[in-house]
């Protein structure tokens, strides 16, 4: 299926190009979440007339990003957990928890921005957190899991 990219997606394109996709991509996630649109020839010309705007709407939350991205860069979360005598964790500490720890020290971060490439933590210590603001910029974060004898 042919469609037109709204903003730049990851692996896919920047704003505006026209890329083949697998039909159900496109429709189950791309056009509902108004990251593209069908490369129809009038949605191609009404892209023209709205690139403008759209391209200020990108950098608009590309620099809102950023600006969250300097308060971020270097921050480090301390989360309770329960854990054995070994160090090892009754459960894990996963990205909503992570999420929920930056909300309450006054960062707008949700779960899907969380990325941790070794799963969820399930030890006690210092962790490296990636946090992807935009498609542009990620911060790094330390996540302290403290353990709570149980």
């Amino acid at each position: 299926m042919q469609i037109i990219l709204m903003e730049k997606v990851i692996n896919l394109g920047q704003l505006g190009d026209v890329v083949k996709v697998k039909e159900g991509y496109a429709r189950n996630f791309l056009i509902p979440q108004g990251k593209a649109r069908r490369a129809t020839d009038s949605a191609i010309k009404e892209f023209e007339t709205r690139r403008a705007d759209l391209e200020k709407a990108q950098s608009d939350r590309l620099s809102a990003a950023q600006s969250v991205n300097d308060k971020l860069v270097g921050a480090n979360v301390r989360i309770p957990a329960k854990a054995g005598v070994d160090g090892r964790l009754f459960g894990s500490v996963t990205n909503s928890d992570i999420a929920e720890a930056l909300s309450k020290k006054g960062f707008d971060v949700n779960k899907g921005q969380i990325r941790m490439p070794q799963g969820p933590l399930k030890t006690v210590g210092e962790h490296p957190v990636l946090v992807a603001l935009h498609t542009d910029v990620v911060a790094n974060v330390t996540v302290t899991v403290v353990g709570e004898q149980g």
